[in-house]
């Protein structure tokens, strides 16, 4: 692979086993670029996706070695828990901080190739949940490649493609049929490409940062902005990354989030901390109604209501909240 070569990258959640396998069955024998692909995964989970990728057309797919060579007409599938990178010409794979609560995570992916090759990446963002991916297409573009976005209406599952077309400038936004054509004759058009980037790229930077280099707070410090909001992970304090095209955060451990990604973990933490508040109430209750019954064995008439006072304040409390997280839930369901 050298810098005038196209680099496809793509990333997809929810959905996106069907539609790799239907792009990998559309790609001809001799597609002239290298494929790289992240795929949202469970830690524990062993993924199946370079034998099903394999079996579905001709292109032979694996995860990567550490420092693996890249080469035209292969496809390089990021393994579970471990962010995939590149560099020119190799892929490495960390097991840095999570992105938008992720690893593998679509962004780092994005971003180096957009540092390695500039204009000579393609970034392909298709079906999937939640925000992962909008950040790093964003980067692709500010260097100068293609982004490329499968169209909502044709996905499984359509918030990332959502996500991407509000913030980027996409090139492409196509049915998933579409995409491998598009792919095939992108990829076969050289570009010289002389990618200008300095260590202070915000794009270097934040890649950097989810390698897993220790206490990264040094790096942090020269792209972004403290913020008044935790990390959701690791509860430590989020820095504003100071970046116009995006909202973003980070922690000094390295985890971070879009806005919307960082808002529905907040959702999620307030959830629980709701539903341990409903335990911690019909314990109460539990107990003051043990008490209550106690003051008819001991025949302590004198303490009884004040028992009994607790345990009906416990349960009325307990009751409504439970009453507003089962409204959320329904919510949710329709919507």
């Amino acid at each position: 692979m050298h810098a005038s070569h196209r680099i496809i990258v793509i990333g997809t959640s929810a959905g996106g086993v069907e539609a790799l396998k239907e792009l990998a069955g559309a790609l001809p024998a001799d597609f002239p670029a290298a494929i790289l692909v992240v795929l949202h995964l469970l830690r524990d989970s062993p993924s199946m996706l370079p034998h099903l990728l394999s079996r579905a057309g001709p292109l032979p797919a694996a995860h990567p070695i550490d420092g693996e060579s890249i080469r035209a007409g292969r496809i390089y599938v990021a393994p579970p828990d471990l962010h995939m990178v590149v560099r020119q010409g190799q892929v490495y794979l960390r097991r840095g901080p999570r992105e938008n609560n992720s690893r593998p995570a679509i962004d780092p992916l994005f971003r180096s190739a957009a540092i390695a090759y500039g204009p000579a990446a393609v970034g392909v963002i298709l079906t999937g949940n939640l925000y992962d991916g909008t950040a790093g297409l964003l980067s692709i573009k500010a260097h100068g490649g293609i982004a490329i976005v499968q169209d909502p209406e044709d996905a499984a599952f359509r918030s990332m493609p959502e996500s991407a077309i509000r913030a980027v400038e996409v090139d492409h936004c196509l049915p998933l049929a579409e995409i491998p054509a598009r792919l095939v004759s992108i990829a076969g058009r050289e570009v010289a490409t002389n990618p200008k980037i300095t260590a202070r790229d915000p794009d270097v930077v934040e890649v950097t940062i989810a390698e897993g280099v220790p206490d990264s707070l040094e790096l942090l410090k020269e792209v972004a902005q403290p913020s008044p909001y935790t990390c959701p992970e690791c509860h430590g304090a989020l820095w504003t990354i100071t970046d116009e095209r995006m909202l973003r955060f980070r922690c000094r451990v390295g985890h971070a989030y879009t806005a919307d990604s960082l808002l529905d973990l907040q959702d999620q933490d307030i959830e629980n901390a709701l539903w341990s508040a409903v335990r911690a109430l019909e314990e109460r209750a539990a107990l003051a109604k043990r008490m209550v019954d106690r003051t008819y064995v001991l025949n302590l008439g004198d303490v009884r209501q004040r028992f009994r006072t607790r345990q009906e304040e416990s349960e009325h409390h307990a009751g409504l909240l439970r009453k507003l997280l089962l409204r959320g839930v329904e919510k949710d369901s329709q919507e």
